[in-house]
C-alpha cells in the first residue's frame, strides 16, 4: 500500500528521485566509456548535485515511515559491473588516500572512486525502488538514513577527489609552458 507523505516530504522525495536518476544515468554513461574526456567533469557535476540533495535530507527532521520495517523491494541491483566499468575508466586515478574519520581518528586510509561512486549508486537505487513502488516516505527514510550512514560520506570523499583531479588536469602544466605564459603576460 502506498504511503502518503505530507506535501513537503512529497516535494523532497520527488526532487531526490530526480537527482538520483540523474546520478545513476551519469555514472552508467561514464562507466560505459562513451566519452572518456568528459568523465571527470561529468562525475563532478553528478556527485555535486547528489550531495546538494543529500544535504537537504540531512538538514530536515528525521523521516519516520509508518511501518517500522523496510518492505522488500526485491533483490539488490548487481552494481558490480558499474563499479568495474568505473574502475576501468578511472584506471590510474581510481585510488586515493583519505582521512578515515577526521573527528574521531585522523588515521589515513585508502579509498577508490569507483567503489565510492558504486556505493552511492546502490543506496540511491534502493531508495528509487521504494519511490517507484509508491512508498515515498519509505524512500525518503532510506535516502536520509543511508545519506547519514554511508553514501553522504562516500560522495563527499569522491567529490573532493574529483575536484582535485580536475584541478590537476586543468592547472598542472610543464614549467617551460608556465614560464612562457608568464613572460607573455608581463609583456606590454
Amino acid at each position: 500500500m502506498p504511503d502518503q507523505p505530507d506535501t513537503e516530504f512529497a516535494d523532497v522525495a520527488r526532487a531526490v528521485a530526480y537527482e538520483a536518476r540523474g546520478y545513476l544515468s551519469t555514472v552508467t554513461e561514464v562507466a560505459s566509456g562513451s566519452n572518456p574526456e568528459a568523465s571527470v567533469p561529468l562525475l563532478l557535476l553528478a556527485v555535486s548535485d547528489m550531495l546538494a540533495a543529500g544535504a537537504r535530507l540531512g538538514a530536515m527532521v528525521d523521516v519516520v515511515p509508518v511501518d517500522r520495517f523496510e518492505p522488500d523491494v526485491g533483490p539488490d541491483a548487481d552494481l558490480d559491473p558499474l563499479r568495474l566499468g568505473l574502475a576501468n575508466m578511472l584506471e590510474g586515478i581510481d585510488e586515493y588516500a583519505e582521512v578515515v574519520d577526521p573527528l574521531v581518528d585522523p588515521q589515513l586510509g585508502a579509498g577508490a572512486l569507483s567503489a565510492d561512486l558504486a556505493t552511492v549508486a546502490s543506496a540511491l537505487d534502493q531508495g528509487l525502488a521504494h519511490y517507484e513502488a509508491g512508498r515515498e516516505l519509505e524512500a525518503l527514510w532510506w535516502w536520509q538514513f543511508s545519506y547519514l550512514s554511508s553514501w553522504g560520506e562516500r560522495a563527499s570523499s569522491a567529490l573532493r577527489v574529483l575536484q582535485a583531479l580536475l584541478g590537476h588536469l586543468r592547472l598542472d602544466v610543464p614549467d617551460d609552458v608556465a614560464a612562457e605564459a608568464e613572460y607573455d603576460a608581463l609583456q606590454p
